[in-house]
């Protein structure tokens, strides 16, 4: 098969990366970041191997492919060049990040929750095994999720915006495990010994070989040393039983101690921090009324 080549400029979106949206060769949208993003050069990298170690841990996300950019698509829309102190930037031409959008006709997406809406989200326990993923594989920003909304009103998070995982966009970052966490707390609900022990069991059971292979699959230029050796380090910890049920259990004791102070019933006091409550590349109504407007064939991941 060919490679998939960003046909038609969307808009720009909301991010430190300057992602845009486009519409690729095979109908589909999707939210694509360039190589030559100002964040850093393992930023591809991180994407790519973050999506696929969250799936091989069974973990919801947008589907991604490599993207086309050519020198054409560039030169016909300056709209997407990236924006720097010193002016516009071209972005460099040849493979982006592309991760499927998942807006549609008909689609709600959300990425905020009302303390109410909460017991709405059927896999709210998947956030217990991102938040461990999170810390083995040294995320430095807070968990990014987004929430789908079906015919009943029952919401499926997505996990998306890997891009900060493996110390970052350029690898030399090192915070506190609490950095990875999900803003706002209270997604994490009390789950059992049993559920924790099937996190565990879903991280033994990844199939390491194929991971392995999908990322040697990954494009040369996305392959930095402190990137696999990030990586190399990610995989080791989530292979050591003893070190996972450390982990495991400093997560339950942090927010054990934290359940009073952001589980309080005065009003006001269990709202996430101010500054999440926007929304994010994929939940953006905009976003989401601009696609119907403009694709109504498009197919969610």
């Amino acid at each position: 098969m060919g490679l998939t080549v960003a046909a038609r400029y969307i808009r720009n979106l909301r991010g430190g990366s300057q992602p845009i949206l486009v519409q690729a060769t095979d109908g589909f949208l999707y939210v694509a970041k360039f190589a030559n993003n100002l964040q850093g050069p393992n930023l591809l990298f991180n994407e790519s191997a973050g999506s696929d170690l969250y799936k091989a841990c069974g973990l919801a996300g947008p589907k991604w492919k490599p993207l086309l950019v050519t020198d054409s698509f560039l030169d016909q829309n300056p709209d997407c060049w990236l924006q720097t102190p010193e002016g516009r930037l071209r972005p460099s031409s040849g493979l982006c990040f592309g991760s499927r959008f998942l807006g549609g006709e008909g689609i709600r997406l959300l990425e905020i929750l009302p303390g109410t809406s909460l017991n709405r989200v059927r896999n709210h326990a998947s956030f217990w095994l991102a938040w461990l993923i999170d810390i083995c594989a040294g995320h430095c920003d807070n968990r990014q999720a987004i929430f789908l909304e079906d015919g009943k009103g029952l919401l499926d998070a997505f996990f998306v915006d890997h891009g900060h995982l493996f110390g970052g966009p350029k690898g030399e970052v090192r915070l506190h495990f609490q950095a990875s966490r999900y803003l706002d707390s209270r997604i994490y609900q009390r789950v059992s010994s049993q559920q924790l022990s099937r996190f565990q069991k879903a991280i033994q059971g990844m199939d390491v070989e194929r991971l392995w292979q999908r990322i040697q699959a990954l494009p040369d230029d996305w392959k930095s040393k402190s990137a696999l050796d990030a990586f190399a380090v990610c995989l080791d910890t989530l292979s050591t039983p003893n070190l996972l049920q450390n982990i495991v259990d400093t997560m339950e004791d942090t927010l054990r101690k934290s359940y009073p102070c952001e589980r309080s019933n005065r009003p006001g006091r269990a709202k996430p921090p101010a500054s999440v409550l926007h929304p994010g590349v994929q939940g953006t109504g905009f976003e989401h009324r601009l696609v119907t407007k403009i694709n109504r064939r498009t197919a969610c991941a």
